[in-house]
């Protein structure tokens, strides 16, 4: 399962993923240049340019995911000179790409204190003023869906970066670092700037900073005899779906992905599926319609077009959350047979190169693209899905510099680090107190398909892990997460702190895996940096007790609550 760092290899799947790669590729001279390039054009004016020589910091950070935000805030109000770098030319990660209720309704929110906790204080603030009325209390932590637009997470993000005194710097793609044994000395970025500190947090949803000072991770899954994990490995709880799934040459139609069924259980290096979290708007004077794209070709849709002749029952391809502003999260169904997700072409993007990366990038916004304009035009469709996607378009006033797309991909699973501890599934769902608690996650074990197989007279859905919840809260069950998850082995780094691609199972990952279990421990790397500066010690060395202290009187909570 662990890929080695920088190999190419040929994509799987049908013929026409092959040419989707081919004809991406063919663009590929940068990393999406869109969104991955030098500069900060719409950025707030605090945000450095940065040139010249090397810039000295304290604390560098890596990544402006919501977790990276919280790490750097959490290092700035600690009194450590901070900076934050981040690829994209946006700062929050999903949480400003269109992820805009993000989970803890799943989770024991009486436990999600800290940065988080003021996050939606902030939300609810910045509502509150506009007399807009949510349907929820931040106050009150019910399962009811924390909404926000976009636009407002992103805004708040800076601000609390501004207010930290944060320095943050976007479109800057690491390129290379520099260790002094085992220590970390600087990043430098593809542009040639350089970024020295004392600490570094790897925060990307990649763990690229990680791969790239030599720490030990792996991709995939873990076969079920490894760690004797129950939910490991190989998996169908969908029912298979009966449909002619070959075309007139007998070779698989587009976005099947596999024609070999493996058994249950067995480990591979296949990871869950990503897709994109789409702003949609109802407000036909806040749309962009869904146009038909440059590339478009009907016949990639044969899929979907069968499916929905053999099943017109269909209620729909995405699951739509209700947002402010007549708005909608668009997300990829867990539990639909097809979705906005291209299921089994994402195993190679952890570890492949910019080209690779960006070609798999934009499979997926063509699919997407050309996906919606199907569901409005093409005659297959069922009339109330086509009716429902007509009366629906990008929102206008979210990503109006990206072109109102997304503009981040969602990776729901990366690297994972092979750390000082290793959490699998009996840490989270069995063995749940911990000796060095820095948070408590709750999300129950949830992982979406990992590849779609044809079968003699259909396809199955492999890999998804359906929620596995307690009793009336529908949360999965709280444990604490330890700090030795979030640190490399002392051999291998001795200053770097790794929240989001932390060590762990795929089991594990796929409950910790969500923004505000991250956002948890981005709050506590920032101030385990901070100790770790303090005390000039290793971050495997950080006092523990000291440690918890500075935690919780930064607002986390270390104990697992009760709940009913």
């Amino acid at each position: 399962m662990e890929h080695k760092k920088g190999k190419d290899q040929q994509p799987a799947g049908s013929l026409q993923h092959r040419r989707a790669f081919i004809r991406s590729s063919a663009l590929a001279a940068a990393f999406i240049p869109q969104l991955f390039s030098a500069g900060t054009a719409g950025a707030a004016d605090f945000i450095l340019d940065v040139t010249g020589p090397r810039q000295e910091f304290d604390v560098v950070v890596y990544g402006a995911t919501p977790a990276g935000i919280a790490a750097a805030v959490a290092a700035g109000r600690e009194g450590k000179r901070t900076v934050l770098v981040e690829p994209l030319l946006i700062a929050g990660g999903m949480m400003s790409g269109g992820l805009s209720f993000s989970d803890s309704n799943q989770m024991a929110r009486e436990a999600l204190r800290g940065i988080f906790e003021e996050f939606h204080l902030r939300v609810e603030k910045h509502y509150k003023d506009k007399g807009v009325q949510l349907p929820y209390e931040v106050g009150v932590k019910d399962n009811r869906p924390w909404t926000y637009e976009p636009h407002v997470a992103e805004n708040i993000f800076l601000a609390m970066l501004q207010e930290a005194g944060v320095t943050l710097v976007l479109g800057e793609t690491l390129q290379r670092v520099r260790k002094k044994g085992k220590a970390l000395q600087w990043l430098r970025t593809a542009s040639g700037k350089t970024f020295a500190g004392k600490v570094f947090i790897d925060t990307t949803y990649e763990g690229d900073l990680m791969a790239a000072a030599g720490v030990q991770f792996r991709v995939g899954r873990e076969g079920r005899s490894e760690f004797n994990e129950a939910l490991a490995g190989a998996a169908y709880p969908k029912k298979p779906v009966k449909l002619d799934v070959y075309d007139s040459q007998g070779k698989p139609l587009p976005y099947i992905s596999a024609t070999k069924r493996p058994p249950e259980g067995e480990g591979d290096d296949l990871i869950m599926t990503y897709s994109f979290r789409f702003c949609f708007s109802t407000d036909p004077a806040n749309q962009v319609p869904f146009t038909k794209p440059d590339n478009y070709d009907p016949a990639e849709y044969e899929l979907v077009r069968r499916f929905l002749k053999a099943y017109p029952e269909t209620e729909r391809l995405i699951d739509l959350y209700q947002l402010p502003g007549n708005k909608f999260d668009g997300n990829n169904g867990i539990g639909l047979q097809l979705s906005i997700g291209l299921v089994g072409l994402n195993a190679e993007y952890p570890n492949g190169s910019a080209s690779r990366r960006k070609a798999i990038w934009d499979a997926h916004t063509e699919y997407c693209k050309g996906l919606f304009y199907f569901l409005c035009t093409d005659p297959a469709v069922p009339e109330h899905i086509r009716s429902k996607m007509k009366g629906l378009g990008y929102a206008k006033d979210e990503f109006a510099k990206f072109g109102h797309f997304p503009p981040v991909l969602y990776v729901r699973e990366g690297r994972r680090m092979e750390g000082a501890y290793f959490l699998t599934e009996k840490d989270i769902l069995h063995d749940v107190e911990k000796p060095d608690s820095i948070g408590i996650g709750s999300f129950p074990v949830d992982s979406h398909d990992c590849q779609r197989i044809a079968t003699e007279d259909g396809f199955i859905n492999e890999g998804t892990i359906f929620p596995k919840r307690l009793g009336n809260r529908k949360i999965g069950r709280p444990y604490q997460m330890p700090y030795r998850a979030i640190t490399p082995k002392a051999e291998q780094c001795t200053n770097l702190l790794v929240p989001v691609c932390l060590s762990s199972s795929h089991v594990a990952f796929s409950s910790v895996r969500v923004e505000p279990a991250w956002i948890v421990l981005g709050q506590s790397a920032g101030v385990a940096a901070a100790a770790a500066i303090d005390e000039g010690a290793a971050v495997q060395q950080v006092d523990y007790k000291k440690l918890a202290a500075r935690l919780e009187k930064s607002g986390q909570q270390l104990n697992i609550p009760v709940v009913d």
